[in-house]
């Protein structure tokens, strides 16, 4: 951990697919969960000192009881949570849409572990909460009801999750399409609610308005929205979904997600990432974020003193008994596809039945592409003894979107093959591969991805390419971003130990 003072910070503050950010301050650390979707575990949790530099520090969803994934659609699972602070214990509070619906977990510590789930019986999703100071709870979501669509607000029991009053419908928003992400505050004895409007793309805006009950009526804030981009010329685009915080110096700031394409027409690939902006307040009282609404890729940092963690490094060598925060699985893993104690050193995938394209639960580990330019590799060792068994690396976006580059065993040999799988279309080209070890490379690049081999002290190889718009959320659709993992699958069942001894992220310059 190193400390100093800055005076600019960049934009995204977490990149790559980190969307739906939500914040709460404790004296001088703050607190940030995003949404994962289809992948395992849950709500990656991240910790500050200053708002700009971040550590992940755990998930709150780390159990199968916690987050059921079977089947869930990649884009299902877990969407936009929130995260609380009151009276010693963090509250995190999500829906999962392929399950329970609306929830949420408690700790003392955000590290976890967190609590087995908590149903609240209010559908919809996007959930919040504020504690009030007369001990009321609040519970928000957009949902449609018997009131029409809109941001819904009952009170609960917050030790069991009950109801304590119905659900009422509390604002339909300005008028922008899909009123959602409510997060109610209570500043200076006015309730301010802050929504999302017009969808999480091009047209995504915040917006706010405020009342002197929990239950209104709201007035909107005649200046909303407050944050958008739409229509404008930057290289930021489709930021909203905010929430705000007040640092211990005073100072408000808002975190929202946001996107960069890469090339026009515009498409992005990397997901949608978190951002850092300023907040004013006008002379009438209303917040605005950012400059008049808008924000920039290089800002003025917060005045608080900058603590800066260590860097995690590039190589990830699969010494640790456990698998680091970066790692995440595609919906819940089967115990039996993955090990880090068969081979100590190695990170060992056994393939089953359940390919990239299935519904289920392949033998995947993958890591978010946090960046538009890296280099990754990985050292496989895997002599697949069964037609049809792989192993390698996937550039994944979804089961419809990916692009491979694997060990196979076909027609009874050892080959390399490198597959391009672009919705109902699929390109494979096959090339010999030799006994003994191969290290698998990626090189990801704005507009492509390039991919390489090389075995022993041979000359690396080029085997081919792919376009990254192909990969982007424009054309592959959903709400996640490129994944860059180590997968195995054995179309006979149980698979043949495939060794990855080493993976290697190198982020380059942009």
């Amino acid at each position: 951990m190193e400390t100093c003072i800055i005076a600019k910070y960049s934009n995204p503050i977490i990149s790559g697919f980190y969307p739906d950010p939500s914040i709460c301050r404790v004296e001088d650390d703050y607190y940030l969960v995003t949404s994962s979707f289809g992948y395992f575990p849950g709500v990656p949790i991240f910790h500050s000192k200053d708002l700009v530099s971040w550590r992940q520090i755990g998930h709150c969803l780390t159990t199968e009881q916690q987050l059921p994934l079977a089947n869930a659609w990649l884009s299902g699972g877990i969407y936009a949570p929130t995260i609380r602070y009151h009276d010693g214990w963090f509250y995190m509070v999500t829906t999962n849409v392929s399950g329970v619906g609306n929830f949420y977990v408690r700790s003392q510590l955000p590290e976890g572990p967190w609590s087995e789930m908590i149903p609240v019986a209010q559908g919809g999703i996007d959930p919040s909460l504020l504690f009030d100071e007369g001990g009321s709870v609040y519970f928000q979501s957009t949902c449609s009801g018997s009131e029409g669509n809109g941001i819904y607000q009952c009170e609960i029991d917050i030790s069991t999750g009950q109801k304590l009053t119905e659900s009422r419908l509390i604002w339909r928003g300005t008028g922008g399409a899909h009123p959602e992400a409510p997060h109610l505050y209570k500043i200076n004895e006015l309730y301010y609610l802050l929504i999302a409007e017009g969808g999480t793309e091009y047209g995504h805006m915040v917006t706010i308005a405020r009342s002197d009950a929990p239950y209104g009526p709201y007035e909107p804030c005649p200046h909303n929205p407050i944050l958008t981009h739409r229509s404008r010329s930057s290289s930021i685009h489709a930021t909203g979904h905010a929430d705000l915080v007040q640092a211990h110096d005073g100072s408000w700031w808002a975190v929202f997600l946001g996107i960069r394409p890469v090339s026009y027409p515009y498409r992005h690939h990397l997901g949608r990432e978190t951002f850092l902006a300023p907040v004013s307040w006008t002379a009438d009282g209303w917040p605005i974020i950012g400059n008049g609404g808008s924000v920039e890729s290089v800002m003025d940092a917060p005045q608080l003193t900058e603590v800066r963690w260590q860097t995690n490094p590039t190589r990830d060598d699969f010494d640790d008994s456990t698998l680091s925060f970066d790692w995440m699985f595609l919906r819940n893993p089967d115990p039996s596809c993955w090990s880090l104690s068969e081979s100590p050193g190695n990170l060992v995938l056994r393939g089953n039945k359940t390919s990239l394209g299935d519904s289920g639960a392949p033998a995947f580990v993958g890591r978010r592409l946090r960046h538009w330019s890296s280099n990754i590799s990985a050292l496989l060792n895997f002599e697949p003894q069964h037609e049809g068994e792989e192993a390698g690396l996937t550039v994944f976006m979804n089961d419809s979107y990916h692009y491979d580059l694997a060990v196979k065993r076909q027609e009874g040999r050892k080959v390399i093959v490198f597959r391009r799988t672009v919705g109902s279309l699929s390109a494979e080209h096959t090339m010999e591969c030799s006994e003994g070890p191969v290290i698998l490379k990626v090189e990801a690049q704005p507009e492509w991805f390039r991919f390489k081999l090389q075995q022993d002290s041979s000359d690396v190889l080029d085997v081919g390419s792919g376009e990254s718009h192909l990969l982007s959320t424009e054309v592959a659709g959903g709400f996640t971003g490129v994944i860059i993992a180590m997968y195995a699958v054995c179309e006979s069942g149980q698979g043949s130990p495939a060794c990855f001894d080493w993976f290697e992220y190198e982020p380059l310059n942009e």
